[in-house]
């Protein structure tokens, strides 16, 4: 671990073969069916892993011009290779590039930021205040993850994992100083505390209309009607009139977590009309039994 943080013989060849390297991965998994919504296709996304590579390259650079010039030309490599490899497999083509425009304004970024970021080099306390607004950035990331997973579990729990791990192992690797390490570990856990508890505190919700009267489904239903899920753990539907350029009943839904069940409707005499639901983080697919 010490000659991952501190010990590499970090050159230019280097640098820019891990560039290269990393934008072609990130672009193939960015497209990769298995992938998709996926911890290996978060990275397109965002900053975690990208953190990693940043703090690796200030650590291994050897003045702050070094550090701040590599991190620049790092991610002005990666970045428009990551969409550069799925531009002639997209049906956006070069229209690709302008989600590019956001993560290109992080790669100024880093010029001032691996410049400050070499700092962490020399083992002061005010080092701390370098590394904790990263590690709330990363606790952000945690937030994001930690909300997926728990909606559709094992989704992203590696980056759930990945931010975790990572949160503890920069203070702890970074730094010399036992002291440091301590405060930066508490740190550590007050970040990941109040993000989590965030996350518990309201929970991700997906809400939608499910079913509309009249539909293609052929579900025909009023007011008087009542609908459920048979396993209401994964959220509640209810039946409500939209009176905005629809005028008619639908059954809207709030879903807690992905997977299948049932939606039963249930007419006052107690005829049923049954569907089949499989609900994703931000779709869902219903059909009639």
């Amino acid at each position: 671990m010490k000659k991952l943080f501190g010990g590499i013989n970090l050159t230019w060849k280097k640098i820019i073969i891990l560039a290269i390297v990393c934008g072609i991965y990130t672009g193939i998994m960015a497209m990769l069916p298995l992938a998709k919504d996926t911890s290996f296709s978060d990275l397109s996304v965002t900053f975690e892993v990208w953190i990693l590579f940043g703090i690796l390259i200030i650590i291994n650079s050897k003045t702050p011009i070094d550090s701040a010039l590599k991190c620049f030309i790092f991610f002005l490599i990666s970045q428009p290779l990551v969409y550069l490899i799925q531009v002639p497999f997209s049906h956006l083509g070069w229209q690709l590039f302008n989600y590019y425009s956001y993560w290109f304004i992080w790669t100024i970024a880093t010029l001032p930021m691996g410049y400050i970021g070499w700092y962490l080099k020399k083992d002061k306390w005010w080092g701390l205040l370098i590394l904790v607004p990263i590690m709330v950035l990363l606790g952000y990331h945690f937030n994001q993850y930690l909300e997926m997973t728990m909606f559709s579990f094992p989704r992203h729990f590696l980056t759930v994992l990945f931010c975790v791990i990572t949160m503890f192992l920069y203070p702890l690797v970074i730094f010399k100083d036992k002291k440091i390490k301590i405060v930066g570990s508490i740190i550590g856990v007050i970040i990941l505390a109040c993000f989590a508890f965030i996350t518990l505190k309201q929970p991700n919700k997906y809400e939608t209309d499910i079913l509309i009267n009249g539909g293609s489904t052929g579900a025909v239903f009023d007011d008087s009607y009542k609908v459920y899920l048979t396993d209401d753990s994964y959220g509640k539907v209810e039946i409500k009139f939209i009176n905005q350029g629809l005028d008619d009943w639908v059954v809207h839904a709030t879903f807690i977590k992905s997977g299948d069940t049932e939606v039963i409707l249930e007419s006052s005499k107690g005829e049923q009309t049954k569907f089949d639901i499989n609900i994703g983080r931000d779709t869902y697919t219903i059909n009639k039994k």
